[in-house]
């Protein structure tokens, strides 16, 4: 099942670019992995409109956020190979041709079905985006300088599913559903045309094997895992039986995958090298980030529901009111990452693992006479708290390993964060079911805003219980040491 194929190109190695053209390829993958991350949560304000236009009902039309995540999810371990296999150009142009050919099919969608294939489409062009991303910046920066870089990346991770929901509202506000892609396809139809112009390879390309059965039984593990997941958090009417099997299968893959990784990852043919977790410091990160990534989507999805739902707020108002926070992150990140640079992880992961976990605390009191003004403060402060943990916990994570290593490291990187967003959000939402349901709700309006209410305290308790484990993991998260053969003397970006 596994076959070898000779990839390097005939066109020798590649040399070290200048500063310059590491800047030029950096930002040019800083923004593209913006747009492209844009869309995984842009379509959730949407969806009321959508159910209208083409008559669907909620449980249909949230396929187009849940096959989004299934296709990054059943993707991204793939990208291991593929930044092996290929050099950077090649990869770059592949996912902004499949991101652009899949919004313009978004775009022009007569109905359901082809919205959806054009959704499945952008999400296999932005899975392939940011492992892209990290693994450039592994290759081209010096340990030293990476934290201001991660910094920036962090914008794009955390900021842009945070303003997806915001941007998605300002749109719908004046337009119809289809500008959510008619405003994106310029933007990355642009972002490609100028990397076939000016983006030249910066890595080189090696003979590298792909395990077909290892592609298989991922796609199923991480398809399922991440399915499962999502049907618990949509509480549809087909009970548990159909989450609960998806997840027994998909585990139970998963399972047969790290054996088989085990086994090829000796003779060097691992679709995704778990050898990763073997390197000193990855693994605390990593589970630390799992973390952080569930209490971010698990709080985008559950604040929308309780403004809504229990203060009466408008889906625009909505949108604003998250959107200093988002901002804030973004603002932030490169701060941090210059701290990082000078001071390492731990002076900005306790307290930011502390913050995260009082918010979540904080937010568990809400009720149905709460002040717009203390959840709009609560997530600012939220946001403080994530901007200090997101940057440390990528680049502590991914600084350690060996080159050989980056592709599959960022890739691993990627996976967590699908698996814990998607983990985030079924563990809030089905939290704030089983809290509404305990609570009962009458036939009036204000005993259901009580008893979602009560649901949302719930999923914040619990949320502020795992989040202890968030601050303890922190504190053993160090700075890596400079492995052999990382760049050294590269180009610093400014």
């Amino acid at each position: 099942m596994t076959q070898a194929v000779d990839t390097a190109p005939r066109t020798g190695s590649v040399s070290q670019p200048s500063a310059g053209e590491t800047r030029l390829v950096i930002g040019l993958l800083l923004v593209s992995a913006f747009v492209v991350i844009l869309n995984e949560t842009i379509m959730g304000v949407a969806l009321p409109r959508l159910m209208e236009d083409l008559d669907i009902s909620a449980a249909t039309g949230q396929w187009l956020t849940t096959g989004f995540l299934l296709t990054m999810a059943v993707v991204i371990p793939v990208t291991g190979f593929l930044l092996q296999r290929f050099s950077t150009r090649q990869v770059f142009i592949a996912a902004m041709a499949l991101f652009s050919l899949g919004t313009l099919v978004a775009l022009a969608a007569p109905g359901f079905p082809v919205l959806l294939v054009g959704r499945i489409v952008q999400a296999s062009g932005t899975a392939i985006m940011m492992p892209l991303l990290m693994t450039t910046v592994l290759n081209l920066v010096e340990p030293a300088h990476r934290g201001r870089i991660m910094g920036n990346i962090s914008i794009v991770i955390s900021v842009a599913p945070a303003v997806g929901p915001t941007i998605s509202g300002l749109i719908l506000n004046a337009f119809s559903w289809r500008w959510l892609f008619g405003f994106v396809l310029p933007i990355a139809v642009a972002a490609l045309v100028l990397g076939i112009l000016k983006v030249r390879n910066v890595t080189t390309p090696r003979r590298a094997p792909l395990d077909v059965l290892s592609v298989v039984v991922s796609a199923v593990a991480f398809g399922g895992i991440v399915f499962g997941l999502s049907s618990f958090g949509e509480a549809g009417s087909t009970g548990p039986l159909v989450p609960v099997l998806a997840l027994v299968v998909g585990f139970a893959a998963l399972a047969f995958f790290v054996v088989r990784q085990t086994r090829l990852q000796r003779t060097d043919s691992a679709l995704l090298d778990l050898r990763t977790f073997r390197t000193k410091g990855f693994t605390v990160p990593i589970v630390a980030m799992g973390i952080s990534f569930m209490a971010m989507f698990g709080t985008l999805i559950l604040l929308p529901i309780y403004l809504e739902r229990v203060l009466g707020l408008e889906v625009l108002t909505v949108g604003l009111l998250l959107l200093p926070g988002g901002l804030l992150m973004g603002l932030l990140s490169p701060v941090v990452g210059r701290i990082y640079d000078r001071r390492g992880p731990r002076v900005l992961l306790v307290p930011g693992s502390i913050i995260i976990s009082a918010v979540l605390w904080a937010l568990s009191t809400v009720g149905v006479d709460t002040s717009v003004w203390f959840v709009l403060g609560a997530h600012v402060v939220l946001s403080i708290g994530l901007a200090l943990t997101f940057t440390p916990l990528f680049t502590a994570a991914l600084g350690g390993l060996p080159p050989k290593l980056y592709s599959h490291g960022s890739a691993v990187l990627g996976t967590t964060q699908q698996l814990a967003g998607a983990a985030g959000t079924a563990l809030f939402v089905t939290l704030l079911t089983i809290g509404a349901a305990t609570a009962g709700a009458d036939a009036d309006a204000a005993g259901i805003a009580a008893a979602t209410a009560s649901g949302v305290q719930t999923a914040f308790l619990v949320g502020g219980v795992i989040s202890l484990v968030g601050i303890l993991t922190s504190a053993f998260v160090r700075r890596p040491a400079t492995p052999e053969g990382a760049p050294a003397g590269a180009p610093a970006m400014h």
